[in-house]
């Protein structure tokens, strides 16, 4: 199957980029995961596509970077399998490949959650598009009149570059936690609609099945999370910028590298005005590396 593509909307900043980044993934069956894995090594490697792939009995999840007809090359791939003939994909666009080096890694899960009974190929969660979320934001309430609470599922250091307004964050520093958190505070969230978000979507799904299966009574996952909403309606309730795992560190709105970095040794979010410090080495140390050694 090819993969038909429309770039007629395409601004011109975004035409004048040289490289496409592609966010994608799938909860699927995959019991082949060893035979893919090289399959996927060599089209990559001859496209001289740069990023990560993970290939799990649960799925694909994927983070691509290379120039617009490679990427189209690999998609119209992927996309003749018919187990991937549908996935959906989000872009961002950059000067530089995003990603420095090409992985494709065999895992058990795409995203660590142990909860084996959590299985979204059979069943997802209610999701929200992004307009109806905006929607919902904008007026205080769903539809059915119930007052809307946005809820973290991503690491506090994620958290730390941006996040939605008024949004609950438990301070997680691994999604693995996030089951018994999101049990241990239902009660607190009784007739409200809670919507579950991340980078990408992966987590918020995986999270609103598990909410859902312990008796939260109103939860949604934002579909395509926060990079679809970035692309679908922009910054609107959103404060700050989206943390990313690639070498842009975290995307603004208009879905463009921001001005915050990452540091190498300790993976902090260092903002500008820290980047300033004497304390900051590039791909060395930080502030908050270096103030966590004095401790």
């Amino acid at each position: 199957m090819q993969a038909t593509i429309d770039h007629a909307a395409a601004s011109a900043a975004h035409a004048a980029a040289q490289h496409v980044n592609i966010a994608a993934y799938k909860f699927v069956t995959l019991e082949n995961t060893e035979e893919m894995r090289p399959q996927f090594q060599q089209l990559c490697k001859e496209l001289e596509l740069k990023g990560t792939i993970l290939l799990t009995p649960e799925g694909i999840n994927m983070f691509l970077s290379g120039p617009r007809g490679r990427i189209d090359r690999y998609l119209a791939w992927l996309r003749a399998d018919a187990r991937f003939a549908d996935i959906e994909v989000k872009e961002s666009y950059s000067e530089e490949q995003s990603h420095k080096r090409m992985l494709v890694k065999i895992k058990k899960e795409i995203i660590t959650m142990r909860m084996p009974l959590i299985q979204p190929e059979k069943g997802r969660a209610p999701s929200v598009a992004p307009a109806t979320l905006k929607r919902w934001l904008d007026q205080g309430h769903d539809d059915e009149g119930k007052p809307v609470v946005m809820m973290e599922t991503r690491n506090a250091f994620e958290v730390d570059v941006g996040t939605f307004a008024d949004t609950i964050d438990y301070r997680i520093d691994k999604f693995s936690e996030f089951p018994a958190v999101a049990a241990a505070h239902k009660d607190e969230l009784a007739g409200k609609t809670v919507v579950t978000f991340c980078t990408g979507g992966i987590r918020c799904e995986k999270a609103a099945i598990h909410m859902k299966n312990i008796g939260y009574d109103s939860v949604y996952q934002l579909d395509g999370g926060i990079l679809k909403y970035f692309e679908d309606v922009g910054g609107a309730h959103y404060k700050g910028d989206c943390f990313v795992f690639d070498y842009r560190t975290a995307l603004n709105p208009q879905l463009e590298p921001s001005v915050t970095v990452q540091c190498f040794a300790c993976r902090a979010v260092v903002t500008p005005r820290e980047q300033l410090s004497p304390l900051y080495v590039y791909g060395q140390s930080c502030p908050h590396c270096r103030k966590a050694d004095a401790q």
